[in-house]
């Protein structure tokens, strides 16, 4: 009997997987023909949709449960028998991984789990990783030639690789065009191929999509030499285009980036999908790139994994707060070895801060939904997180317990978190500048103006543009991580700064006019900026429309209109000259 109502817990947990994957897929499919018909909103339509999609289904998955659990939803023993009937049902499927993860999240939810509970959960076992999955049956080859043919080669696997996916519908004309630029600068980054070593051009089978932009990812393989390879396919009115060629990790780690939206790609078996992407990323952590493929969830896991495995032991490196001013709406602290930041929202805000605790969660859920075009850093959000109290200095935890304390708990010599959120860890921009010189810091300053426009296109509005709100990432690029105050850029209502009536006005240490909760002044900016005198001259000699309205009303009417912009994640440098 107990065995019975196990397997039925079992095989709906399986159906909801399987209907979530169906949507899943479903969803993505649709990504092909929205580039080809050149249909913009609706791909902004379907990332929404399909990022949602995942606690659609735990939610369903949750209900059916406790309607057929009812007063037994939390018996653990149930639990346990469930979890090894759902291990039997999964086991043979090619996205097993993902599954697994799919029956922790009913699981945490249901239970409140603390920390890891491996009697219920699937956890990874360290001293049994299994074998790297093959991707073989998910590659296209190509030979190349040596010496003198190789050219030839070259140009022949491009042109195949161009022509490869029915669905890409490219113009004859619009492949002879491009095909000596990119062979050319093929045979400048291969050199002279050495003398009898094997050498192919290996590409995935599946296109990547995102946005208005098309990928198609591969490597070079010359012996054990492995390089990527990507071609990024525009679709502008007169016909789908190759706008850039990619050809080493540095460049496509930024494609891949955590501050970037999902791909949609279908892919079969994600773990195979992930390893080909390792290889040619291999600095480029797993739980990046599982998220970098539309399974945000399955790339959470893998994150804390990562994190587990990492505090399993305690060490003399202990958790600090994070360097830089500290925040008035969230609490930052450092684990060293891992390139991770925890953030905790206060208990209490300080004035002029007037938001809540909800209306933070909120804004976190409002990035996490929206397209983020490089520039917003992907925040996991972890319920119920445990760790050895050793890890937390004395100075730390009474910190955390005091600014914290209906988040942050002991539990003998347990630390646990009721709610955090896990970040990539940047180099606050504030800092960087100080500790910066030359070209670095004045790239930083440029980028500084392009993050906010970027921003902006993809109608998002950072609210407090402070430095310290800003980072920089190991590509140097600056990214926005302080979320407490961002909106959508349609919201606002940008204005420009009255006239004073008569010198009391004039010299009034307040403002003489009114100022509505969603007014923005532009002109503002730059003296809220807190850059020093000859890096606001920089930023203003490249950014001085930032500081006009008509900058900003006219996005809006852009974005009221329906005109959706492409940011190319990748430098003018990559891309091809146009005609060639």
């Amino acid at each position: 009997m107990e065995d019975r109502l196990s397997e039925r817990c079992a095989t709906c947990i399986v159906e909801h997987f399987r209907d979530y994957q169906d949507q899943f897929q479903r969803i993505t499919q649709r990504a092909s023909a929205h580039f080809m018909n050149r249909q913009w909103a609706q791909v902004r339509d379907d990332t929404t949709e399909r990022v949602n999609l995942y606690a659609t289904q735990v939610d369903q998955a949750e209900n059916d449960l406790r309607r057929l659990l009812v007063d037994r939803i939390a018996d653990a023993a149930i639990w346990a028998r469930t979890r090894t009937a759902y291990a039997s049902a999964v086991a043979g499927r090619d996205d097993r991984a993902v599954a697994e993860t799919f029956f922790n999240s009913i699981t945490r939810r249901v239970l409140d789990t603390i920390g890891v509970n491996a009697r219920i959960e699937f956890v990874a076992d360290p001293l049994n990783p299994g074998e790297p999955p093959s991707v073989a049956a998910h590659i296209r080859s190509y030979p190349l030639a040596p010496a003198l043919e190789l050219g030839s080669s070259l140009k022949t696997a491009i042109r195949q690789i161009l022509t490869a996916d029915a669905a890409i519908r490219m113009a004859q004309t619009a492949v002879d065009a491009v095909l000596p630029a990119i062979t050319d600068r093929l045979q400048r980054h291969l050199g002279p191929l050495p003398s009898g070593a094997p050498a192919r051009i290996e590409m995935l089978r599946p296109v990547f999509y995102r946005g208005q932009g098309a990928y198609l990812i591969g490597r070079i393989v010359v012996s054990d030499r492995i390089s990527p390879l990507v071609l990024s396919l525009l679709h502008p009115s007169g016909g789908v285009v190759v706008d850039a060629l990619l050809l080493d990790a540095d460049r496509v780690s930024i494609l891949f980036s955590y501050t970037r939206s999902a791909f949609h790609v279908q892919v079969e078996r994600p773990s195979a999908t992930v390893a080909f992407l390792k290889s040619i990323l291999p600095a480029k952590p797993e739980a990046e790139l599982f998220s970098a493929i539309g399974y945000f969830k399955h790339g959470k896991t893998v994150m804390y994994r990562d994190v587990c495995r990492h505090t399993a032991e305690c060490t003399l490196d202990r958790f600090d707060l994070s360097v830089g001013k500290p925040g008035m709406v969230m609490i930052v602290f450092t684990m060293p070895g891992l390139d991770m930041v925890v953030k905790l929202i206060r208990d209490h805000f300080d004035t002029p801060k007037k938001t809540t605790p909800a209306k933070v969660k909120a804004q976190y859920d409002f990035v996490f939904k929206h397209y983020r075009v490089g520039r917003l850093i992907e925040a996991h959000a972890f319920e119920h997180l445990s760790f050895e109290r050793c890890w937390f200095a004395d100075d730390l935890l009474d910190h955390l317990l005091h600014e914290a304390g209906q988040t942050v708990h002991l539990d003998k010599e347990q630390v646990v978190i009721d709610h955090a959120y896990l970040e990539r860890r940047v180099i606050p921009l504030d800092i960087f500048l100080e500790e910066a010189r030359g070209a670095a810091a004045e790239a930083a300053v440029v980028d500084f103006g392009n993050a906010i426009k970027d921003l902006a296109m993809a109608n998002v509005f950072p609210g407090d543009m402070l430095l310290k709100n800003f980072g920089v990432t190991r590509r140097g690029r600056v990214v926005f991580y302080d979320y407490d105050e961002i909106m959508p850029l349609s919201e606002c209502h940008f204005r420009k700064i009255p006239q004073p009536r008569n010198e009391m006005e004039e010299m009034a240490d307040e403002p003489w006019y009114t100022v509505a909760e969603n007014d923005v002044f532009p002109e503002e900016l730059s003296r809220f900026l807190g850059l020093a005198p000859h890096h606001r001259d920089l930023f203003l000699a490249h950014h001085n429309d930032l500081l006009s309205v008509d900058f900003w009303r006219t996005v809006q009417k852009e974005i009221q209109s329906g005109i959706i912009r492409h940011i190319r994640p990748y430098a003018s440098g990559d891309q091809l000259p146009p005609g060639e």
